[in-house]
């Protein structure tokens, strides 16, 4: 396929009788979806204009990335990363949006291009066409004449990823609870126009567990991560630790990125995190995307409640049964362990 050129995975369409389906739920212009690699990764089909372009970025030394499935914990990972990286810099930190500071790498895969067309028509505000314009340009593109040192994150597993990664950037990742994921996931599918889900959360459910939702397979892009655990240049979180002892997560990253970490600092970030400070800081709550006309009105918040377990409220009996059953059957074969399942 084109695109494809020094890629070595095979790209192939979905099955029509999925793309009918998702056609239905999903209201985001795109009707054309594909699976990569042996595992099947799920994206729209404009992924493939990028695939190899994404496989094949040179990577600078100096490059940081924050890569985790969506609704893991990337937002307030990279706001932690970002900070410390930058010599603990709360003031631009505050007035320079997040995704002014980190790049979504794959971003405009995601982008229709007749979506993009239908906002940029209805708005003859100049900033906003410009900014717009400068985001759905491709993130390599974009990447290749960035100021270093790049601060770059995605939602791709590794092997979609260039294989020089880990031999010269620093990553870190972040991995969450699968049913947590989903609920957020299912959320943040609603709310952004790029997604664009307009069905209910079991249905949403079942087709993330059958890896038909952007980004899926879940659980091979963690084990993927986890794989490279150990490697010197990845840093492996978890979200239930974030939320549970931030202040040690935050000395841990510092430690990672060779910065100096006092006491001082640790707690003015763990406040500067925290849910509260958070969810009222439009630095890193997709204002700039609200702006833009990327957002449904009447949706729940991007951030939201921050909290682990939430999944409860949305399960019912089935569907709990359901996700331990499938939890148990992806854990089978790695001795990977989310710290809020008990074993």
């Amino acid at each position: 396929m084109d695109g494809t050129k020094d890629f070595p995975w095979e790209i192939r369409d979905v099955e029509p009788k999925l793309a009918d389906v998702l056609g239905k739920y999903f209201k985001n212009k795109h009707t054309n979806y594909v699976r990569v690699g042996p595992k099947g990764y799920f994206f729209p089909k404009t992924y493939i204009a990028e695939a190899a372009n994404i496989y094949n970025m040179p990577i600078r030394t100096s490059d940081v990335f924050v890569a985790s499935y969506p609704r893991s914990g990337s937002t307030w990972t990279r706001e932690l990363v970002w900070i410390v990286a930058n010599d603990w810099n709360f003031a631009k930190s505050e007035t320079v949006p997040l995704v002014g500071r980190f790049m979504f790498l794959e971003f405009p895969t995601l982008v229709h291009p007749s979506l993009r067309n239908k906002i940029l028509n209805d708005t003859d505000d100049a900033a906003k066409i410009k900014l717009l314009e400068t985001i759905t340009l491709p993130g390599t593109v974009r990447l290749a004449t960035a100021e270093s040192p790049r601060f770059i994150y995605t939602h791709l597993p590794l092997s979609l990823l260039p294989p020089s990664l880990l031999d010269n950037a620093k990553v870190v990742y972040v991995a969450r609870d699968p049913r947590d994921v989903a609920v957020s996931f299912h959320h943040m599918n609603r709310l952004h126009r790029l997604l664009g889900y307009v069905g209910d959360f079991k249905t949403f459910w079942n087709l993330f567990i059958s890896n038909s939702i952007y980004w899926t397979p879940y659980f091979d892009n963690i084990k993927e991560a986890w794989a490279a655990r150990h490697n010197s240049n990845m840093l492996f979180l978890f979200y239930e630790d974030m939320s549970k002892d931030l202040p040690s997560v935050i000395r841990h990253v510092a430690s990672f990125l060779k910065k100096p970490c006092s006491e001082e600092l640790v707690t003015r970030l763990n406040q500067h995190l925290s849910i509260d400070s958070f969810r009222s800081n439009k630095a890193v709550n997709y204002d700039v995307m609200d702006e833009l006309g990327l957002l449904n009105p009447g949706e729940q918040p991007y951030i939201r409640k921050g909290k682990t377990g939430g999944w409860r409220d949305y399960f019912d009996d089935e569907m709990t049964q359901q996700s331990e059953t499938w939890i148990e059957n992806n854990l089978r074969d790695t001795d990977l362990r989310f710290p809020s399942i008990k074993y």
